[in-house]
This record gives structure tokens, C-alpha cells and sequence, in this order.
């Protein structure tokens, strides 16, 4: 295999849902060249990165945010890139600043998903072995 075994960090941090779709798209493309199995991805989401989970019904209440991009098609994506083992970690700083609410807020985010810090997690990951990766 050309590619062999990869670890990768995507790093998202804008809220426009026409470069979150993008992002997505660039991620299967990534698990179709090099193969789930020989792929450990993680998508880190901090400051306005979190409009990508965020359900569009809490968009009124959340003032901090402009964009809730967790639509039935966006989340179909997440979904399948989930299932093709894509972790999605979000920032405990911009849930807590932004008054987030991680069971009716966000879709399908559970505590482990929870990073304490979205910047600290990316610094992390590449100081583990994880290329980064700015779609």
C-alpha cells in the first residue's frame, strides 16, 4: 500500500457550512485513499468548529453562534463518518463559554467526546504522532 498507516488530526475552528461540507468530503476522501482500517482520524472542533454538531433548533437560544449546521443531511455524513471509525472531539472551553448544552445542543456528542481544551488537544495530537490537517 502506498499510503500504509496514518494518524491525522483535522483541525476545524470556522463555522461556514459550504467549508464544513467540504471538510467532511475531504475526510472520506482520505479514509477512500488510505482505508479506515489503516487509519486513526480525529476531527477536533473548537470556537465556531462546534456549528458543525450544533442542532439548528438551538441556534436562537445560543447568541454566540451564527451558523447551526447539523441538518439531516450533515448529520447522514457525520453519521457514515463515525461508522467508518472518524472521532469528533469538541473543546470543553468553547461549551462552557458558549453556554452549550452537550445533550440538546449538539448532535450526538457524549461526555468522551469532550476535550478539555480544542488548541491543547490539536498540540497534543501532533506532538503524538498525529498529522495535522486544515481543511
Amino acid at each position: 500500500e502506498r499510503y500504509g498507516k496514518q494518524k491525522v488530526v483535522y483541525h476545524i475552528n470556522y463555522d461556514n457550512p459550504k467549508k464544513q461540507t467540504g471538510a467532511l468530503r475531504n475526510i472520506q476522501n482520505h479514509i477512500n485513499a488510505v482505508g479506515a482500517e489503516n487509519l486513526d482520524l480525529k476531527v477536533v472542533l473548537h470556537g465556531h468548529g462546534l456549528a458543525l454538531l450544533l442542532d439548528p433548533d438551538s441556534l436562537a437560544k445560543l447568541k454566540k453562534f451564527k451558523h447551526a449546521n447539523a441538518n439531516e443531511t450533515m448529520t447522514a455524513k457525520i453519521d457514515n463518518l463515525k461508522s467508518q471509525g472518524v472521532d469528533f472531539n469538541v473543546c470543553a472551553n468553547t461549551v462552557r463559554g458558549r453556554k452549550v448544552d452537550i445533550d440538546s445542543d449538539l448532535y450526538n456528542v457524549d461526555k468522551s467526546d469532550i476535550v478539555p481544551s480544542g488548541v491543547a488537544e490539536v498540540a497534543y495530537l501532533q506532538a503524538n504522532g498525529y498529522s495535522y490537517v486544515k481543511p
